[in-house]
C-alpha cells in the first residue's frame, strides 16, 4: 500500500499484487465483492469478442486469484455485462455475445456452492441490453438504460430477490436521454443515473425516489466532472464516487480508444455538490474506461475496487486496486 490522494477528502490507495490464476487483461467486464473475496466475469481483450465464460475470484487478503470449478447453467461468454452481490449470491444480467447480439438472460451465482443458476430469460426479464448499469440495497436489484436492440434505453427495472419477481419502474420520459454506460447508485433512498453516453458525452444527473416513485432532473453544484460514460461509480454512504470515464469517444467507435480521465469526484446526494479529489500518489491507477468497479470494504475502510478496463492507448488493462474517500 502507499500514497494517497489528496485534496478536501483524503483517498486511502492500494494496488493490489495479484497472485495464482486470473483474468488478466479486459475490458467490458464486471466485478463484484463477497465478504473478503471480489469475483470477475465477462469481458474482451479484442474489442467486441468475448474472452471466456469463467468466474474467478480474488482472495482480498491473500491477493490470489483462482479460477472456479462451476456447476449448474453456466451463462455463455459476454462483453458489456453486469453483476451485483446481495449477501452471498451474486446476479448477472445481460451483455452482448460472439455475434454482437444483446442479451436478457438473469442469472444467480451461489459464492458457497459455485453453482450458477438461470432465473429468468425472454419475455420474464428486462428486454435485451448491454452496456447498461446495475446496482441493489438490502434486497432489491436495479437496472437502468443499456444498449437495446433498436438503441439506446432509458427504462428502469427491479427484481426482488424475495419474490423472485421483476418490475418496470416508471420511466423518466423524454428528460434523461436514453444512454449507455452511465452511472448508477443508490443513496438515500433514491436511485441516482450519472451522466453516460447518450449519442455524445453527457453530464446530467437524474434521480429517482423510491418512495414516491417520481424523477427528478438535478441540479449540481460545485466542481462539476466534464461529460462522460463507461466510468467507475458507486455510493458510499450519502456519495456518489466517480472515478475515471471515457470524455471523448473515439471515431472508431468501440474499436478504437477514446480519451479517458483519471479524476475522482464525490456528488454529496444531499447538498448536490460535486468536489474533486485531486492526486498526489504516484501509484495512482491512471486514465481509463470500460473497467470493472464495485463497492468494497479493506481495513475498516468503504470504497471503490476497480479492476482493468480500456487505456489510451486501446490497450487492455489488467491492474487492481482499491480506493476509499474519507468523506
Amino acid at each position: 500500500m502507499s500514497g494517497v490522494w489528496t485534496k478536501l477528502y483524503m483517498l486511502f490507495l492500494a494496488q493490489f499484487e495479484q497472485n495464482g490464476t486470473g483474468p488478466g487483461a479486459r475490458s467490458s467486464h464486471d466485478i463484484t465483492v463477497v465478504g473478503t473475496k471480489a469475483y470477475a466475469f465477462g469481458g474482451e481483450f479484442t474489442p467486441r469478442v468475448p474472452v471466456d465464460n469463467k468466474m474467478y475470484s480474488f482472495d482480498l487478503t491473500s491477493e490470489t486469484w483462482s479460477v472456479l470449478d462451476c456447476t449448474g447453467d453456466i451463462p455463455p461468454p459476454r462483453v458489456g455485462v453486469t453483476m451485483v452481490s446481495i449477501a452471498n449470491t451474486i446476479y448477472v444480467f445481460g451483455g452482448r455475445d460472439y455475434d454482437h447480439k444483446e442479451l436478457n438472460e438473469f442469472y444467480s451465482f451461489d459464492t458457497l456452492t459455485n453453482n450458477w443458476t438461470l432465473l429468468s430469460t425472454g419475455e420474464a426479464s428486462p428486454p435485451h441490453r448491454s452496456y447498461h448499469s446495475m446496482t441493489a440495497d438490502e434486497k432489491q436489484i436495479y437496472i437502468f438504460g443499456g444498449c437495446g436492440n433498436s438503441g439506446r434505453l432509458n427504462d428502469l427495472w427491479a427484481y426482488d430477490t424475495l419474490t423472485g419477481q421483476w418490475t418496470q419502474l416508471p420511466s423518466p420520459g423524454e428528460t434523461c436521454r436514453p444512454r449507455g454506460g452511465p452511472g448508477l447508485a443508490v443513496a438515500g433512498g433514491k436511485i441516482w443515473v450519472v451522466y453516460g453516453f447518450a449519442g455524445m458525452e453527457v453530464d446530467d444527473v437524474h434521480c429517482f425516489d423510491l418512495k414516491t416513485e417520481k424523477w427528478s432532473l438535478v441540479e449540481t453544484t460545485g466542481e462539476k466532472p466534464s461529460a462522460r460514460s463507461v466510468f467507475s461509480a458507486v455510493a458510499t454512504g450519502k456519495f456518489v464516487v466517480m472515478y475515471g470515464g471515457e470524455v471523448d469517444p473515439s471515431d472508431l467507435g468501440h474499436l478504437g480508444a477514446g480519451k479517458f480521465s483519471a479524476d475522482v469526484y464525490a456528488l454529496d446526494t444531499e447538498s448536490l455538490a460535486w468536489t474533486k479529489l485531486d492526486d498526489a500518489s504516484d501509484q495512482h491507477p491512471g486514465p481509463r474506461g470500460w473497467c470493472a468497479f464495485s463497492a468494497g470494504e479493506m481495513d475498516g475502510k468503504s470504497g471503490i475496487l476497480v479492476f482493468g478496463g480500456n487505456s489510451p492507448t486501446n490497450d487492455r488493462l489488467g491492474d487492481l486496486h482499491f480506493f476509499s474517500p474519507s468523506l
